[in-house]
């Protein structure tokens, strides 16, 4: 004789079908799998358990916005920097070179557009290896060998070659700036 007491219950369709999906998958009776339910939500723990999870959440969420502040920081300072140190070396465009000056500009920013996307496409970041650069990782946690969607990446800490760092048919010697 069993010790289990009766019940009739009212749910939605939608719940219907997925607790009866869900027991011909796992070869158990519905009934089952709602005593377990309960079971898990009326337990002592079943609140500390979601309150656990609830926190690792959080911190996932208060890291992730952690980097996401680190590397707007970075972003920020670079651009800035970058900035004052044209303005500061950029010598004024006379006006008879000035059409030649902007079709270099709209050369150069092309190769600086293939440039980023080649960067991109690879699934490097250039925020990422400045801050290996400047916060090195002693235990080679972010070493070539690291990952990306779970593929290998290559390089994350190493500089581009020069090459890849400074397009083709740029202007690089003299400081030139058009």
């Amino acid at each position: 004789m069993s010790t289990r007491t009766r019940l009739n219950l009212f749910i939605e369709p939608s719940h219907a079908r997925r607790l009866e999906d869900l027991a011909a998958h796992r070869g158990v009776s519905k009934s089952s799998l709602v005593a377990a339910a309960l079971a898990s939500f009326l337990s002592p723990d079943a609140a500390d358990q979601r309150e656990a999870a609830l926190a690792r959440r959080l911190d996932r969420l208060s890291r992730q916005l952690d980097k996401l502040d680190r590397d707007q920081n970075i972003l920020i300072e670079t651009v800035a920097i970058y900035v004052r140190v044209f303005l500061t070396v950029s010598t004024p465009v006379p006006p008879a070179h000035q059409d030649a000056a902007r079709a270099q500009g709209k050369q150069r920013y092309a190769q600086f557009v293939d440039q980023l996307a080649r960067h991109l496409q690879r699934g490097r970041s250039l925020v990422r290896e400045v801050h290996d650069e400047i916060y090195p990782d002693p235990y080679g946690l972010s070493a070539p060998e690291a990952f990306h969607d779970g593929e290998p990446v290559e390089g994350i800490n190493g500089m581009p070659s020069t090459d890849e760092a400074m397009p083709a048919g740029s202007d690089t010697e003299g400081g030139g700036h058009a």
